[in-house]
């Protein structure tokens, strides 16, 4: 761990939330970080789900000899890093959680209760949270 990993998990630890739980959200964070990179897309492939972005989770790749795309079903870890997301988060009923998609940031934003100002959306205001990250 580096000194700025260090750091967020003491910002999280003041905050209120156990080293234990800390350590977990970290991991959600880390999760959902990498399958948004995978669904915006690599040298491996991309992820895409059925229709209206339901469904399983696929990894797609196009083979660059028979130009054919291949596609396999894969483990749905944004659905399982969620799941442990609302349980970690059901202890802490004061604190909100937002997940960002856009990989280059943070994906999990930890918010107080004076973070977002009434009646704004939290679309506007989730990086006055704090920022969950490797």
């Amino acid at each position: 761990m580096n000194k700025d990993t260090i750091y967020m998990l003491d910002t999280l630890t003041r905050a209120g939330i156990t080293l234990d739980d800390a350590m977990a959200l970290r991991r959600v964070s880390m999760t959902l970080q990498r399958w948004h990179e995978l669904e915006c897309g690599d040298d491996s492939g991309c992820i895409e789900r059925g229709e209206n972005g339901e469904g399983k989770p696929f990894m797609v790749r196009w083979n660059s000899y028979t130009g054919k795309r291949m596609q396999w079903p894969i483990a749905d870890r944004e659905a399982g890093a969620i799941r442990r997301l609302n349980t970690i988060m059901a202890r802490y009923p004061e604190l909100k959680a937002y997940v960002q998609g856009d990989p280059r940031g943070a994906a999990l934003y930890i918010l107080r209760p004076d973070d977002v100002p009434e009646g704004k959306d939290v679309d506007a205001y989730y990086s006055r949270g704090l920022a969950v990250y490797k």
